[in-house]
């Protein structure tokens, strides 16, 4: 089990990261047009945010299903950063708790399509990892186009290229 839980602590490692960046963004900045998939860094990390909020509901299914889309973005980077980290908490601590049984069960993720469609929990953690560091790579780019440098986001699983920083995730 421990790739899934490690995967979850390097998810809540890099959007840390990632935020602590956004410290340095100048006002303005986080909701200013941006190249990429989504039109600013703000846009990145609400959807970011809100896909971890689906599949962690349908994990510990919750029942919120779609429901979790019918928000307001949140246009404060420091706010965000703060209900982000308490979904990575909430990911972290379902994945430590998972046994190997876990992996084939189903859950249901409501569909617009089919509000019943299920899906194996062990891909369903693979695919939210997945879509985490896709999306966390351009929020990467955009913060580089609003004239911040970019965090080193890959140097967590490996001991000898560990950043310091992930070294207390490991402790």
């Amino acid at each position: 089990m421990e790739p899934y839980r490690t995967m979850a602590l390097n998810n809540a490692w890099a959007n840390a990261t990632l935020y602590a960046a956004l410290a340095a963004l100048p006002e303005g900045a986080f909701t200013a047009p941006r190249p990429g998939f989504f039109p600013s860094i703000s846009k990145t990390l609400n959807h970011i945010y809100e896909v971890d909020l689906y599949y962690i509901d349908a994990l510990e299914e919750g029942g919120l299903g779609r429901s979790v889309y019918d928000r307001e973005d949140i246009t404060n980077p420091h706010e965000l950063g703060a209900l982000q980290a308490d979904a990575d908490l909430r990911l972290t601590q379902y994945c430590a708790a998972l046994a190997p049984e876990d992996l084939d069960r189903r859950v249901r993720t409501e569909r617009g399509h089919n509000p019943d469609v299920t899906e194996k929990v062990g891909a369903l953690l693979l695919h939210l990892f997945q879509h985490q560091v896709h999306h966390r790579g351009q929020a990467h780019v955009q913060l580089q186009d609003a004239g911040i440098a970019p965090p080193q986001l890959d140097d967590f699983h490996l001991e000898d290229g560990r950043v310091p920083s992930a070294r207390a995730y490991f402790e």
